[in-house]
């Protein structure tokens, strides 16, 4: 039975603050843990009520854990009022076999600290207890309120017994384990990030020698050094003291000597204290199934695993993996990922435990990670299989595949993808040459969708060098394929174009013909983005006639697609729209939702070249659609052609809408050279709407895009739009510079139509500077681009402009052999103001070279056209001009009558200027007032 106990204090206790280890000077990097802990330990506001949760900190080895627990105790106790009675301080040293401190000896020792006789102390752990916590509770009588820091406790028997439970004197506990039944609230402590850590370094270094600047000097070679202690306190402390140590020792020599991951373990010691050993500590405790499982989780080479891979790498029971993995990851050896299920461990603590797996013995195969790497990757190249099933629309996945849907294995796809890709090169680093060559050729489809290629280009590229190792034909047509459409889309095009001639010929060589055609499509793809127009249509059309005869109606539909491309772009429109169409039909029959909305944008494209703009804009809409219903990453590409469609409907606001929305997908998928297209469709819209200097940033940044891309054709683009922005902002000159080269650029990609607007474009540059004999040069041949092309609008452009430049260097008889056919142009565009403009230069030159009754005829159409129109501005002004023309052929009543009706106009309109000038006139011709 119990019996009460009756507890006398002596007046003073000088001991308890004396156990509390002294704070580090170089502490870094944790003032959210700190004020979150200070916060718990804070005196109750209210009377004392039920005991609340004691706080504690939890984490791997060497993550600072008692340091975080000694600079909170430190700064409560200079918190007035908060702890009067003091600290106590224990490390129950829990991970050390031979110093592990037992709740008796703990109790035993703090009741002595708290002034109780060694007589009156019993051994018995209960009455131990019972009398320590009486102890406490005289002192939160007294108002002698006590921290108690309970450090390194290995488990909940070792800490329970040591915790107050009297509401008012507070513990904080620290552990490498989570102590789930201890009813404590933990913090998990993580390592510290590159900044906090370069600090910590920069501090440890300053602290031993406060002249020491490497640090401050060299920031990349610190910031390395945080990077390859993995932010883990305990490193970096032993980094700076290995450092200050030998101040002439680069910062970069320490970083080089870490980057050896066989030997960086070995560098993180000091004298007697060691990474190794501290997460040694932690390996020690653990049975006998959790310590194998610790040291086979590095043979998974990417980021993190999941319990199903941890169970196919160990070849046991779901559920049994689950619970060693949790209880290794209370244990801080490992950490739980960024949603359940998913694990992970820290880079040193992964080097420690490969150490241990590869020192089991000499046979790698007899320690059980040869077997156990082969398991993973039968797993990894099962389910992704599985997966990528889901994306091929020629796939039947109703029966017998593991995901349910789509959403599924591109979830399952997005999370193991790095753990994929780095299964294959460690499969083609241990000659696991089949493995090398399997594993991307799977992920083709899932790489293409996410629109991975740089990752693409690599992956497959292994792929190839380990299907030519393997002596495997088809291996290495499957992969040329894929390695060239990834080419393609990060604009490296000859290279994919002659990748996929050599996947052609090779299929042609073994007689395969649906090969062959898949192999002439990817080919008719690469040469539209070489701009091999013609020799696109030709190859696509093969390719077409091959599926065709093979009865493969899906891709003949996506060859089809192709095919509408190239034809759009040899201005055989109506072709290509008819293809896209078909196209479009053939995918939505076959349920290739992904298929059908790109096939959709492809035909919006062509129905816009065609000025077919409400069935353009429903054609994008719906590929928006789909690509949203789809998740699909590749939706920028949709929301962009939507944005060109609206530009070109002239419904600009909504054409921002969509093309901001369309660089917010491309960011996030880092497709360059869309992000280049879209900046320089937003561009011109902004161009449009009067936001020049908004205009001239997204063609800067799409040109630069351009740029490191090595895409010249998309380049020159770019150049010609800023230039055209350029203008309007008066910087003519930089205009000039840009839109030579863009034209260059044009005609040696044979680019046609490019070369005559760049040309155009610098003839308005050289216009506004007043260089007329170089801008008469440029639209003669502007001139003779559009008009083989049968570009009348355009030319027209072109002409009228040349016949302005003709005007300004007087030579007038050359305008007028400009003008004529210039009148002509805007009468079969129907552009009136036009017509109306050209015919009033056209009377001026008539009348400066005395073909004076033709100016006559010319001037009164000029001003028929403006009185139709109502532009009562330009009507006086050309009745103005016929006056004087009229006034030259001696027709004087009918001069005045011209310029009166001129003078009428000009004062309605309240234009005092040409109303003197026709007064002047008027006084000329003898008619004045």
């Amino acid at each position: 039975m119990g019996r009460s106990i009756t507890v006398h204090l002596p007046p003073a206790i000088t001991p308890a603050l004396s156990g509390l280890p002294a704070a580090a000077p170089t502490f870094t990097g944790r003032d959210d843990q700190v004020r979150d802990l200070l916060q718990s330990l804070a005196p109750p506001a209210t009377t004392p009520g039920p005991a609340t949760p004691t706080p504690g900190v939890t984490g791997l080895g060497g993550v600072g854990k008692t340091e975080l627990a000694v600079q909170v105790a430190a700064q409560a106790l200079r918190q007035p009022g908060w702890f009067p009675g003091g600290v106590l301080f224990v490390d129950m040293f829990g991970y050390d076999s031979e110093r592990r401190l037992s709740p008796e000896n703990a109790l035993d020792q703090m009741l002595r600290a708290l002034g109780m006789p060694g007589e009156h102390i019993p051994a018995d752990l209960q009455a131990l207890t019972r009398l320590y916590r009486s102890v406490l509770d005289a002192f939160a009588e007294q108002g002698r309120r006590l921290l108690i820091v309970i450090d390194n406790a290995s488990d909940h028997s070792q800490a329970a017994p040591l915790l107050p439970t009297d509401g008012v004197n507070r513990a904080l506990v620290t552990s490498r384990e989570t102590l789930g039944l201890l009813g404590a609230r933990f913090l998990e402590l993580g390592v510290l990030d590159v900044p906090d850590a370069t600090a910590l370094l920069h501090r440890a270094l300053t602290v031993a020698r406060p002249t020491d600047s490497r640090v401050a000097d060299r920031p990349d070679d610190a910031a390395a050094i945080a990077r390859l202690c993995g932010g883990l306190p305990l490193a970096l402390q032993i980094t700076a003291a290995l450092l200050a140590e030998d101040p002439a020792r680069p910062l970069a020599a320490m970083a080089d000597d870490l980057q050896d991951e066989h030997c960086r373990l070995d560098e993180l010691s000091y004298v007697d204290t060691a990474v190794r050993a501290a997460f040694d500590l932690s390996y020690r405790r653990l049975p006998a199934e959790e310590a194998r499982l610790f040291r086979l989780l590095p043979v998974n080479p990417g980021p993190d695993i999941s319990t199903a891979a941890t169970a196919a790498l160990v070849q046991g029971k779901h559920a049994v993996v689950r619970r060693r993995l949790e209880a290794l990851a209370r244990s801080h050896l490992i950490e739980r990922g960024s949603v359940y299920g998913r694990w992970r461990m820290h880079d040193l603590v992964r080097l420690f435990a490969d150490e241990l797996s590869s020192d089991a013995t000499d046979s790698t195969e007899a320690s059980g990670r040869g077997p156990a790497f082969t398991s993973l990757l039968d797993h990894y190249q099962t389910t992704a299989r599985a997966a990528s099933a889901h994306l091929d629309p020629t796939a039947d996945c109703s029966t017998g595949n593991s995901f349910p849907s789509r959403d599924e294995a591109l979830e399952w796809l997005d999370g193991e993808y790095p753990n994929l890709s780095a299964a294959a090169f460690a499969a083609r680093n241990a000659g696991r040459t089949a493995s090398a060559r399997d594993l991307p050729l799977i992920l083709e489809r899932f790489l293409d969708w996410r629109r991975h290629f740089h990752h693409s280009i690599t992956l497959q590229t292994m792929a190839l060098e380990a299907a030519q190792e393997l002596n495997d034909d088809y291996g290495q047509i499957r992969a040329l394929n894929a390695l060239g459409s990834a080419l393609r889309e990060v604009r490296r095009v000859q290279e994919a174009v002659t990748a996929h001639r050599r996947a052609a010929r090779m299929c042609h060589e073994a007689d395969d013909q649906f090969g062959e055609a898949v192999a002439l499509a990817n080919l008719g793809n690469s040469l539209q983005a070489a701009r091999q127009f013609e020799e696109a249509v030709t190859v696509l059309e093969a390719a077409t006639r091959l599926f065709q005869e093979l009865g493969q109606v899906y891709s003949y539909g996506m060859a089809m697609g192709s095919l509408g491309n190239a034809l759009s772009h040899v201005r055989r429109f109506e072709e290509a729209i008819h293809a896209h169409a078909l196209a479009a039909r053939i995918c939505k029959d076959q349920g290739d939702r992904h298929g059908e909305g790109m096939m959709l944008g492809n035909l919006g494209n062509s129905l816009r070249r065609v000025g077919r703009f409400e069935e353009a804009l429903e054609a994008h809409r719906e590929d928006v659609r789909i690509a949203g219903e789809l998740g699909d990453r590749g939706g920028g590409r949709a929301w962009t052609n939507l944005g060109l469609a609206l530009e070109q409907a002239e419904r600009f606001d909504e054409a921002v809408t969509a093309l901001e929305r369309s660089l917010e997908l491309l960011r996030d998928t880092d497709d360059r050279h869309g992000q280049s297209v879209a900046l320089g469709s937003l561009g011109n819209v902004l161009f449009q709407m009067g936001r020049t200097d908004e205009a001239v940033s997204s063609h800067r940044q799409s040109a630069e895009i351009c740029r490191d891309l090595s895409d010249r054709h998309g380049e020159a683009t770019a150049m010609t739009n800023l230039a055209s922005a350029l203008r309007r902002s008066g910087e003519f000159e930089e205009a000039v510079t840009l839109c030579r080269p863009a034209a260059q650029a044009f005609r040696e990609l044979a680019d046609q139509p490019g070369e005559g607007i760049a040309l155009n474009n610098l003839g308005f540059a050289l216009d506004e500077l007043g260089r007329w004999e170089e801008s008469i040069s440029v639209r003669q041949r502007a001139i003779q681009l559009f008009g083989d092309l049968g570009d009348s609008k355009n030319e027209g452009a072109a002409v009228t402009c040349l016949a302005m430049a003709l005007v300004h260097l007087g030579r007038f008889k050359e305008a007028i052999v400009a003008l004529q056919p210039a009148v002509q142009f805007s009468r079969r565009l129907a552009d009136r103001h036009g017509e109306g403009m050209l015919l009033g230069h056209l009377a001026d030159a008539l009348r400066e070279e005395d073909r004076l009754e033709e100016a006559v005829s010319v001037g009164r159409a000029t001003v028929r056209v403006f009185r139709e129109l109502g532009d009562r501005d330009n009507e006086g002004a050309a009745l103005t001009n016929l006056g004087i023309a009229l006034g030259r052929s001696h027709r004087l009543e009918e001069a005045v009558t011209a310029c009166t009706s001129a003078h009428q106009i000009f004062r309605e309109n309240g234009d005092h200027l040409n109303e003197e000038k026709v007064l002047l006139i008027l006084g000329l011709l003898g008619a004045g007032g």
